[in-house]
């Protein structure tokens, strides 16, 4: 009687552990509006559910037989069965090596050549344009958002250099408009994933790397660090939103109007190690959530990555990712310091002080850019 009653007590705490596998987010605020990769924002993420569902189509046509032929083989020979046929001396059946081998064989080749090309077609590196919009068969409706992100203990710091601000906890994209992102870490090493809109890809203290993606509805997902990196580890998840053009103009007008300009003090002091309303409380902010902050220093995210590149190493105590770190020895490099060529700044050779401060519909103007239309497009 004792058996029945331990299964019945266990039984919720199983359920709850399932649930929380199955919605990480839920215990987040926004957690119960967040998409993942299985209701996509954008057309990337769309092709990434597309590779899930047939590459576990594909293989299932080789798990099926094995899982349901088990029971069955067990069942038909069990020792009771007398009618079952005793084959002692059985070894070989050239029929069912060449079903063992061969189909095996297809599916890794169709897996291979389809997942190859699907991979090719959305390498985070790869900048999405026009040809891009009518392999896949979306819309760009606007230029392009550059987004400068910084994995930090245990936050992320999004730089928008083209607009003149930045955000602590919180990334709002425009629906329609390509985002193309830097990333970098201050820190250990971090992963970046936000899973309703595109896939992940690491970031390094040090280095560069990219991804592009792009909302085409507006909704919710979550930003998370997916590289375990400490004990508030589970905290490092932001919002990332796609909103009309419209509402993102908006938001980028308060974020201008701001009481606190990131530069290179303010930084170090955000750069310290706690949750985005640590940082609050360290930059003199009041209530809770997301930070939004001026950014006059559209290099900024250059200098970061910088100043591992000078060729002598950072002392531990300007190192955000060390116990002994103090902001007041934080440094970081002028881009003048910086070897020529060695770094890319935000924009496409275009001067940043044209654009910055403008609204995302004004800035097309501002750079006299025009997306093709039909007619011209490749």
């Amino acid at each position: 009687m004792a058996r029945p009653f331990a299964t019945a007590r266990f039984l919720p705490i199983c359920v709850l552990a399932l649930a929380m596998l199955a919605f990480p987010a839920a215990a987040q605020e926004v957690g119960a509006e967040a998409r993942g990769f299985l209701r996509p924002l954008g057309p990337i993420a769309e092709l990434q559910r597309t590779e899930l569902i047939w590459a576990s189509v594909l293989i299932s046509i080789a798990i099926l037989p094995v899982l349901i032929g088990v029971p069955v083989i067990l069942w038909r020979y069990r020792r009771r069965n007398t009618r079952a046929r005793y084959a002692p001396d059985w070894s070989f059946d050239t029929r069912l090596e060449i079903v063992m081998w061969v189909v095996p064989a297809l599916i890794v080749i169709a897996l291979s050549v389809w997942l190859t090309q699907a991979v090719i077609r959305i390498d985070p590196y790869r900048e999405i344009d026009a040809a891009m919009a009518d392999e896949m068969g979306f819309e760009i409706e606007g230029p392009p958002v550059r987004v400068d992100v910084v994995g930090l203990d245990w936050k992320w710091l999004f730089l928008y250099p083209e607009e003149g601000i930045a955000s602590v906890g919180e990334m709002i994209v425009p629906v329609g408009h390509p985002v193309r992102m830097r990333i970098t870490s201050d820190t250990v090493m971090q992963s970046f994933m936000a899973s309703g809109l595109a896939g992940q890809i690491y970031a390094m203290a040090g280095m560069e790397t990219r991804l592009n993606l792009i909302a085409d509805e507006p909704g919710v997902t979550l930003a998370q660090n997916t590289q375990y990196n400490g004990p508030h580890f589970p905290s490092q998840r932001a919002p990332v939103r796609a909103v009309p053009v419209a509402e993102f103009d908006a938001w980028a007008d308060d974020a201008r109007r701001a009481g606190v300009t990131l530069d290179a003090e303010s930084y170090a002091a955000l750069a310290v190690a706690g949750t985005v309303d640590d940082a609050r409380e360290r930059l003199g902010l009041d209530g809770a959530g997301p930070i939004q902050l001026r950014l006059d220093d559209a290099f900024l995210f250059d200098r970061v990555v910088g100043r591992y590149r000078t060729g002598e190493p950072v002392p531990r105590d300007a190192q955000p990712g060390s116990p002994a770190y103090t902001p007041d020895a934080t440094f970081l490099p002028e881009m003048a310091n910086l070897l020529p060529g060695a770094l890319c700044g935000p924009g496409d050779g275009r001067p940043v002080e044209r654009v910055a401060g403008l609204s995302l519909s004004a800035r097309l103007a501002a750079l006299d850019l025009s997306l093709p239309d039909e007619e011209t497009r490749p």
